[in-house]
């Protein structure tokens, strides 16, 4: 009988262990998530998981599964594609503005990779992608599972409104491999991207993010260090980028991940 105890007496330990050591995605390591008050007057998913969970806390499972042209969020895979391949140098890598006046004033003068991402400078990435080529580029977005891996809408237009398709729920999974560093990309590609992401450096936390518009969506994707935990996110409404942006430093801000405002 002693050892029948003694047997149950250790099942029982490591199953409690077992537990502990691998809290669900609302328990533990995260705070009880609750989002309504900035979605629920619009269509739109939240998703955020921190990295150390086995799965994200989302708000609107329906959304978060549903596949959408990645518009500019595309950016973070274009840019980690092009250092790989040589396509650009590094960060300061200049193309120089060919003179067309374009929507958005930030745009009309010549750019670097970093600024290009931190503008948002389509023209840009598009020379970027075309130096690319369709070849080396389907590879990539194969190699990365990104969303459909569909780039048959032409290579400088495949991300925009076009074949490319990618779920928050996927965009959530892509941004925690950049995270990590578990992308098959060289540490020094990752690193630099990661570099270039950031939008907020406060005294606790550092904030990642990119922003996507186009075709009545709105995107605001990338992650947050605050203390000792990173958490990633994907938020995709039904408006702009800049406002699924506000969306997220609401968020973030109610959970007292981050200071700043937009």
């Amino acid at each position: 009988m002693k050892k029948k105890h003694m047997k149950w007496l250790v099942s029982s330990i490591m199953l409690m262990v077992l537990c502990i050591g691998q809290p669900s995605s609302s328990e533990g390591t995260s705070p009880a998530w609750s989002v309504d008050e900035f979605l629920k007057d619009r269509e739109g998913t939240f998703v955020i998981q921190e990295v150390k969970e086995k799965s994200p806390w989302v708000y609107n499972k329906k959304r978060a599964n549903k596949c959408f042209a990645p518009q500019s969020t595309f950016k973070v895979a274009n840019a980690l594609i092009g250092l790989q391949t040589g396509a650009v140098r590094d960060e300061y890598d200049i193309k120089y503005w060919d003179g067309v006046k374009r929507e958005i004033d930030n745009w009309n003068k010549d750019h670097t990779l970093g600024s290009g991402m931190r503008d948002s400078v389509v023209w840009y990435y598009q020379a970027m992608a075309r130096d690319i080529g369709e070849e080396r580029m389907s590879h990539w977005v194969k190699a990365i599972q990104y969303g459909n891996e569909d780039i048959s809408g032409g290579i400088d237009q495949f991300w925009l409104s076009s074949s490319l398709r990618i779920s928050p729920i996927e965009q959530v999974h892509f941004l925690k491999q950049l995270y990590e560093e578990s992308l098959p990309f060289d540490l020094s590609v990752m690193r630099t991207v990661k570099r270039m992401m950031i939008q907020e450096e406060e005294k606790h936390a550092t904030l990642y993010g990119k922003t996507g518009s186009g075709s009545g969506i709105g995107w605001y994707v990338g992650f947050i260090k605050h203390k000792n935990k990173t958490y990633i996110f994907a938020t995709n409404i039904e408006g702009t980028g800049l406002e699924a942006k506000e969306i997220t430093y609401r968020i973030l801000k109610k959970y007292h991940l981050i200071e700043a405002s937009v």
